[in-house]
């Protein structure tokens, strides 16, 4: 989110919890940084969700709305399993023998 979004998010929780929470510099410096790090949409979202429920202001943790990080995990599947059929067949029976050699070494 933007600096005014993270602003706005703050004059939002000091209107819905008049008098229990004022905006001050320390306030901004501490909120703003991590605020611009997350979903605007999403943390208002919650902010209302919050405001319903409970008499006192939030915290930070309270109305943290980070995006998803993107999960490579299905694409670098897709590559070992490129990677892994570009291997020449001899190379593969060549490491099945010593793995099972070591299993046979290893075990009771």
């Amino acid at each position: 989110m933007k600096y005014e979004q993270a602003v706005q998010v703050l004059e939002t929780i000091e209107e819905l919890y008049e008098g229990k929470f004022m905006i001050t510099k320390r306030k901004l410096a501490v909120f703003v940084p991590e605020l611009e790090n997350m979903e605007f949409e999403r943390v208002m979202d919650k902010v209302y969700h919050y405001a319903s429920k409970f008499p006192l202001p939030p915290t930070l943790s309270d109305i943290a709305a980070y995006p998803p990080k993107k999960d490579d995990y299905l694409e670098k599947m897709r590559r070992w399993d490129e990677e892994a059929a570009r291997v020449p067949k001899e190379t593969k029976r060549l490491f099945q023998e010593k793995f099972e050699e070591l299993l046979r070494k290893v075990s009771p």
